[in-house]
């Protein structure tokens, strides 16, 4: 019987001691992967009709009314490599001039300072990119 019960406390002692274990390489992973996002967020933005191009900055997170458009930049990150760096940002931008309450917002993704094709703004009017994200 004491034979039994030492091998209970036994059993008990090391997976007390993997949970420890496990707690502690999966809070120092996540922290390695956990990207902040920065601040502010450049932006360019062309008026094809007028063939005007303005530069903006915006606050993570608030609202900027740029003509007929409510832009908002949610998320900004710049990439860890020094040699090719990459700016993603998560943009939702609203047309004020869109009465439409089925559609909310006329862009809602992510969009890439390298790349703008991948998720392109397609309005008749405007054309946004993003340039960079800093603090």
């Amino acid at each position: 019987m004491l034979l039994k019960k030492n091998t209970i406390a036994g059993k008990i002692k090391i997976y007390l001691l993997l949970y420890i274990l496990s707690q502690f390489l999966s809070s120092n992973l996540y922290s390695d992967t956990n990207k902040k996002s920065e601040v502010f967020a450049d932006l360019n933005v062309l008026d094809k009709v007028s063939s005007k191009s303005s530069n903006i900055t915006l606050k993570i997170g608030e609202e900027l009314k740029f003509q007929n458009l409510l832009i908002k930049v949610l998320k900004c990150y710049n990439s860890k490599f020094d040699d090719d760096p990459e700016v993603t940002a998560y943009m939702q931008v609203k047309d004020l001039t869109i009465k439409d309450k089925d559609k909310v917002f006329f862009f809602n993704d992510w969009t890439f300072a390298s790349s703008p094709s991948i998720r392109p703004f397609d309005h008749p009017v405007y054309d946004i990119w993003l340039k960079k994200c800093y603090n």
